[in-house]
């Protein structure tokens, strides 16, 4: 194979195709990450009760309890 054929010339290189396509897709990921994400948000209440409340969840056994 001859090094001609492997040499390009820098006013004819381009991102070409495959470069839109690829930022396209991140864009539609990311349109659809962002509704996903704001979809969660919506879900959760307004207010959590304190940690501290009578009647609130004891915590998991997993988290590590923050008393000095």
């Amino acid at each position: 194979m001859s090094t001609a054929l492997l040499a390009l010339e820098p006013e004819k290189v381009g991102a070409g195709p495959l470069g839109l396509l690829v930022v396209v897709l991140m864009g539609i990921a990311t349109v659809l990450l962002i509704r996903s994400m704001n979809t969660r948000i919506k879900g959760l209440p307004k207010e959590f009760p304190p940690r501290d409340a009578p009647g609130a969840d004891p915590p998991a056994e997993d988290e590590p309890d923050n008393k000095a």
